[in-house]
């Protein structure tokens, strides 16, 4: 298996002496941190989709086979509600193509008050280019009632997408479904100290539930979005080496 592994964004003040050296000015920050791991979920374009020249700025600021996730525009999932997609999911798609051959999936998370809807769903993937990796974390309950729980998959796979697996208080908290050939794995908020930290018990499970669910040629991206004090660094890090142990190669 081979494991796409970094951070829900870079830009933290707070990440400086984890990091980024307390000098290292901020407009250098991305190149920092493209110099220890090998792709970054841009979660920037959810509050305020960029411009495509944003995008092929980054693009240029990153070495070759680093890779960007997006995170769909709050327009499309929080405004929008899935409804009419395919204007929201083209501006989308015409912004993020400046990143060429550094994109990577497309995150739909959506709201937590948005109940299944699983026509609407498809709608929306349908509107994505087949080239084009998308995962999507629901996050309302209504998603995993088991009388609809095999037409949500079956969606999701008729599509290529990815469930997104999600971990808060180190501990899945969706169905760890594969719907797709390859996976797609948030980890939100840890359990350990100093808080949001993870512990080595719960990556370790981590590491073991992707290499019992996934064969050797398959890729998984992992992001720790526990950004306070830098712990995803921190744990991104002790993610990496268990899973180098494992025998699973990095980026």
């Amino acid at each position: 298996m081979r494991i796409y592994l970094g951070t829900s964004g870079w830009q933290y003040a707070d990440w400086r002496g984890v990091l980024y050296p307390v000098d290292l000015p901020q407009r250098l920050w991305l190149e920092r941190y493209a110099e220890s791991f090998d792709t970054v979920e841009n979660n920037n374009a959810f509050y305020r989709l960029p411009e495509e020249h944003t995008f092929a700025a980054w693009r240029e600021r990153t070495p070759e086979g680093f890779v960007m996730a997006v995170k769909a525009s709050r327009y499309l999932t929080h405004v929008k509600r899935l409804k009419e997609p395919r204007e929201p999911v083209e501006r989308l798609m015409r912004a993020a193509s400046g990143l060429g051959d550094r994109l990577g999936p497309v995150l739909l998370q959506l709201p937590p008050t948005l109940r299944r809807d699983t026509a609407l769903l498809a709608e929306c993937l349908e509107c994505f280019p087949p080239s084009v990796r998308v995962a999507v974390e629901p996050r309302h309950e209504s998603w995993w009632e088991e009388e609809h729980a095999e037409r949500v998959r079956d969606a999701l796979a008729a599509h290529g997408a990815a469930l997104c697996w999600a971990d808060r208080a180190s501990r899945p908290i969706i169905p760890l479904w594969r719907t797709a050939p390859w996976g797609y794995l948030r980890l939100h908020e840890g359990a350990a100290n100093p808080w949001p930290s993870y512990g080595d018990a719960a990556l370790a499970a981590w590491v073991r539930r992707l290499g019992e669910t996934w064969n050797d040629e398959a890729i998984v991206y992992v992001y720790f979005n526990n950004d306070p004090g830098g712990a995803a660094v921190r744990d991104a890090n002790r993610f990496a080496r268990l899973a180098r142990r494992e025998g699973h190669i990095l980026g």
